[in-house]
C-alpha cells in the first residue's frame, strides 16, 4: 500500500512538506508498558510465592492494554498523512473509512497554530487551516506544526 499522496499527484505537482501525527499518541501505549515491566521486575525480585504470581498476573493485566494502545496509536500514525505540495494542502485519514481534504494554496487565507506547553516541548500541535470560501480545516496532533504552517505560507 502506497502513500496516498503519492496516488492523487496532478502533473507538475511535486511535495513540498509532509508530515504525520506525533508520535505523543504512543504515550498511555508506553506508561501501561512501564507498569507492565515494574511488575515484571517485582515479581523477580519477591521471595514470596503468592506475591510473585499476584505481580505476574498484574504485569499480563498491564500487557493487554499496553499492546492495544500500541497498535492503535501505530495504525493511527500509518494512516494519518498530512502533505504541502506546490498547489494545495492535502490531509488524509482512515484506512477503511477514508477521511480526506485538499484546499488550494491559492484559497488558504490564514494558518492558525495552537500549542499547549507539552506541545510546544515535544514539538506537536494542532493547526487551523482558513480558506476563502473553503470554510476550516482542524488537524490536530501533527509534528512539527510550525514548520508545516511555514510550508503553506512560504509562497
Amino acid at each position: 500500500m502506497g502513500r496516498y499522496i503519492d496516488e492523487i499527484l496532478q502533473p507538475d505537482e511535486r511535495v513540498l512538506y509532509s508530515t504525520n501525527a506525533h508520535w505523543v499518541f504512543y504515550l498511555p501505549a508506553i506508561g501501561a508498558w512501564i507498569v507492565a515491566a515494574i511488575l515484571l521486575v517485582l515479581s523477580g525480585m519477591t521471595t514470596n510465592e503468592a506475591l510473585m504470581k499476584v505481580c505476574l498476573v498484574a504485569a499480563a493485566v498491564a500487557a493487554v492494554p499496553a499492546l492495544y494502545w500500541t497498535v492503535r496509536a501505530w495504525f493511527h500514525r500509518s494512516t494519518t498523512e498530512t502533505d504541502v505540495t506546490n498547489l494545495r494542502v492535502v490531509h488524509k485519514t482512515g484506512f477503511i473509512t477514508r477521511k480526506t481534504f485538499e484546499m488550494s494554496l491559492d484559497k488558504v487565507e490564514s494558518v492558525d497554530v495552537s500549542q499547549s506547553i507539552m506541545g510546544r516541548f515535544l514539538n506537536y500541535g494542532d493547526v487551523i487551516i482558513k480558506g476563502v470560501g473553503e470554510g476550516r480545516q482542524k488537524i490536530e496532533t501533527i509534528a512539527s506544526p510550525l514548520a508545516f504552517r511555514n510550508s503553506i505560507t512560504a509562497r
